[in-house]
């Protein structure tokens, strides 16, 4: 979860849209509307009716009416305006935000605004040019590497009706990841650096859609900023050099890493190559593995630390647990590659230790935020695969129940039952809960919440981080954790 309600400054950026740019919106808002009711889970909304006593006539006619009971105060969903609306590559590697409202005209088959409709629509419009301009040969360059680096993987989805947001979503992946593997989060300024949980999910979509390069360099990333100890702060500047403000560590993200190497490397067919994959990252697996031991401890279960909601805990979470339990059933598969076979061992006995710790503690609240109870939590989703290898008995039940509980009026989902109550749905969790649900067979829900962010993505093809109550798309776009949660969907529904 990144910065929900601080302000990004744009820039002052400008880019310019098509000609047909008010059709295409008219067009996205009759999608939403046709589509915007598309149930991601089944929810009951129940009316009261006021029943009123029967009387003898004469007393009725005494009596003086009592007022009508007053109705309950309309809620106050949240107003959050859409900063960007998508994010497209100049020449020279130039990303440059789309200002809401940009309609961009792309080159086909990529996110490269077309020049030559750029132009035209200035020339209509009379607005002045947009200060990046680039010429018509240019643009087809970048155009040219974006397909080929498309065509050297794979678009989970061809032929159905998702394809169009799958390529949109790898293209903003691609945009997102800077030289030397930084997968910053989003463009907008405070949203512009390298949370080691989102990495790590983009790492594993990129592997499993064939690009298992790039993912090995985002791994290679969080092994240089990594501290010694093996933790990980919140979140990086893309240049490496460290935490851009002291939020401090984020115990998940050690958890994190290990399973996102895992998953990777499982990605490599041939052994010799997923070995010398498996010594490279050696230093990152081992540093972990290590300290993911360390936290666990003896009775399984880790100090309290911010989780994904990246709020202060003095209580232990399930989304801080959870991914420690994942990491370390991951090291323990790993670490016979590059030879160490004793530390594997003892990955994975605090796997055992811990997962049984977290059935103990979690399982009697019906795996809820909080061992001592709370409300039902997107953590759920990380005791099943593909996170454990096996589902924790009693955590798809827990997973059903909670996204009923979470669901939103556009019919995304909250990060928790107990987050605030503004309508306003987030599209990672939404993300999220599709690709648990295509991994448990639940191809409906998967389905279901796949039509929901497809519906609800900005004009410009782009996945935002929030939908409002009233269908809006909302906050920063493209979000990398949303594309990738997004594209591992629909690469497990294709089996």
């Amino acid at each position: 979860m990144q910065d929900h309600d601080e302000d990004v400054d744009t820039g002052g950026r400008r880019t310019a849209g098509a000609v047909v740019a008010p059709l295409r919106r008219a067009r996205h808002a009759d999608r939403r509307r046709r589509t915007g009711g598309a149930l991601a889970v089944a929810f009951v909304v129940a009316a009261t009716t006021a029943i009123v006593a029967t009387a003898p006539a004469g007393a009725r006619a005494a009596e003086t009416p009592a007022p009508p009971a007053a109705a309950p105060p309309a809620p106050e969903y949240a107003s959050i305006p859409l900063y960007h609306e998508g994010l497209t590559t100049l020449p020279g590697g130039l990303r440059v935000p789309l200002a809401p409202g940009t309609d961009a005209t792309f080159l086909a088959g990529t996110h490269v605004v077309d020049p030559a409709a750029s132009t035209l629509a200035r020339a209509v419009t009379g607005a002045a040019p947009a200060g990046h301009g680039a010429t018509a040969r240019a643009a087809a360059s970048v155009a040219g590497r974006q397909r080929a680096w498309l065509a050297s993987g794979t678009v989970p989805g061809v032929g159905g009706p998702y394809e169009d947001m799958a390529r949109a979503a790898l293209l903003d992946l691609h945009a997102l990841m800077l030289p030397d593997g930084a997968a910053v989060a989003a463009w907008s300024e405070k949203w512009r650096y390298v949370w080691p949980r989102d990495a790590s999910f983009v790492a594993v979509a990129l592997a499993r859609t064939g690009h298992v390069d790039d993912a090995l360099e985002i791994l290679c990333f969080l092994d240089r900023v990594q501290s010694a100890d093996g933790s990980f702060q919140a979140r990086y500047l893309p240049d490496g050099s460290g935490p851009p403000d002291d939020r401090g560590v984020q115990t998940d993200g050690t958890g994190w890493a290990l399973w996102a190497a895992g998953l990777v490397l499982a990605e490599i067919a041939d052994p010799a190559e997923r070995t010398a994959a498996a010594e490279e990252l050696r230093p990152l697996i081992v540093r972990s593995t290590r300290h993911a031991i360390e936290l666990v401890g003896r009775d399984g279960l880790p100090p309290a630390s911010p989780d994904y909601w990246e709020v202060p805990e003095d209580a232990l979470t399930l989304g801080t647990v959870a991914p420690l339990v994942a990491g370390l059933q991951q090291a323990s598969t790993l670490l016979p590659l590059t030879g160490d076979d004793a530390l594997a061992g003892s990955a994975f006995d605090a796997a055992i230790r811990s997962k049984v710790a977290v059935i103990r503690a979690f399982g009697p609240t019906g795996f809820a935020r909080y061992a001592d109870g709370g409300h039902a939590d997107a953590a759920s989703a990380f005791l099943l695969p593909p996170f454990l290898t096996t589902a924790v008995p009693g955590a798809d039940e827990a997973w059903r129940a909670s996204a009923v509980a979470m669901v939103r009026p556009a019919n995304g989902l909250a990060p928790g039952a107990g987050w605030r109550d503004d309508g306003v749905s987030w599209t990672p969790q939404t993300s999220l809960y599709a690709w648990v649900a295509a991994e448990s067979g639940h191809t409906d829900l998967a389905d279901g919440w796949l039509s929901f962010l497809d519906t609800h993505r900005t004009p410009s093809g782009s996945l935002p981080e929030k939908v409002l109550a009233d269908g809006s798309p909302a906050a920063v776009a493209p979000l990398g954790w949303s594309a990738a949660c997004v594209l591992l969907a629909l690469d497990t529904l294709e089996g």
